[in-house]
């Protein structure tokens, strides 16, 4: 049973005034409670007569739908549909931690049972295959566990997945075992440390700041905290990390899936670990990563030249398997 959700239209159109049109977004309630927020745009453009597929957007950590708007609106001009969420504790979703501007899972396969809830939405809609992904951050980790699981996707194009993380100042594995430590001496609802309790976004200095390199895009994503504060969220929580890591770890283990897919990732790249994008890369079948000069964590919020590369790119990877 889906019940309507708030959509902010204004909010999903790009700095250059350009969005999709006719989005429509709903809450549903997962079986373990979870209530969640879907969204869909339908296509558009010169291929509407035929749609050309279904693209699922899996957004990172502290993101939301209307954040990704503008790749949206290429998408659907482009004659897809395109099917997205968001996560359960961000965004419009539900939120389970005592404070809600902190993110937090107990586990991550908690988030498989939102791919689930976007795959029913999917189906209920009719939205036409073939399914590609399109995913961000830690979109990238869940999209990869969901592949390993059957997601019934042809391709899937990854923006600086999460693979691994950063965890500067401390070694991957140094800070792996400090969050266990901490999430089984029971504080795990703490604050991850060199995280924020508010966004990141509103805290950080453009110039220091570790996702883009485009000043009208920090702008944008700025003011969607300042005119929609309900979609603000700040650092995880030590559990979370924990979960993270743990995830990582086990994928790490599993080998790549066997389809088409592409990775796009900065060289200035800051937040997840290069290495072990490299690593996976490496040996994916069918597999391309491609190495942006001089961008950010966010690609599809870096400078035109970084955001169309890659949309482009996408695009002829869902393309070639449509």
């Amino acid at each position: 049973m889906t019940q309507a959700a708030p959509l902010y239209e204004q909010a999903a159109r790009g700095p250059d005034g350009v969005g999709p049109e006719g989005g429509e977004a709903v809450f549903v309630t997962t079986p373990d409670g979870a209530r969640l927020r879907l969204a869909h745009w339908p296509a558009m453009g010169p291929a509407t007569g035929a749609a050309r597929g279904t693209v699922l957007i899996f957004n990172g950590r502290s993101e939301y739908i209307e954040k990704f708007g503008p790749v949206a609106a290429r998408l659907v001009a482009a004659g897809w549909h395109v099917a997205t969420l968001d996560w359960r504790g961000q965004g419009l979703s539900s939120r389970h931690h005592p404070e809600p501007l902190r993110g937090h899972v107990a586990e991550f396969a908690e988030y498989q049972a939102d791919v689930a809830a976007l795959m029913g939405f999917v189906q209920a809609r009719g939205l036409p295959q073939p399914l590609h992904l399109l995913s961000h951050s830690m979109g990238g980790c869940i999209g990869l566990r969901a592949l390993h699981d059957g997601l019934p996707v042809a391709s899937a194009a990854f923006s600086a997945p999460m693979w691994g993380i950063r965890a500067f100042p401390l070694p991957q594995g140094m800070a792996a075992r400090l969050a266990t430590s901490l999430h089984g001496r029971g504080q795990g609802a703490m604050l991850t440390p060199t995280t924020t309790r508010a966004g990141y976004v509103l805290q950080a200095a453009f110039r220091w700041n570790m996702l883009t390199r485009d000043p009208e895009m920090w702008h944008w994503m700025r003011q969607h905290l300042t005119a929609h504060p309900d979609l603000n969220l700040g650092g995880p929580s030590i559990t979370w990390l924990d979960a993270a890591f743990r995830e990582m770890t086990d994928l790490a283990r599993r080998p790549s899936p066997n389809l088409p897919a592409l990775v796009a990732m900065g060289t200035r790249e800051r937040i997840v670990c290069k290495q072990a994008i490299r690593r996976r890369m490496a040996e994916w079948p069918g597999g391309k990563l491609e190495i942006h000069a001089g961008a950010e964590h966010e690609i599809l919020m870096e400078r035109p030249v970084h955001r169309d590369r890659f949309t482009a790119a996408t695009l002829a990877l869902f393309g070639r398997q449509s």
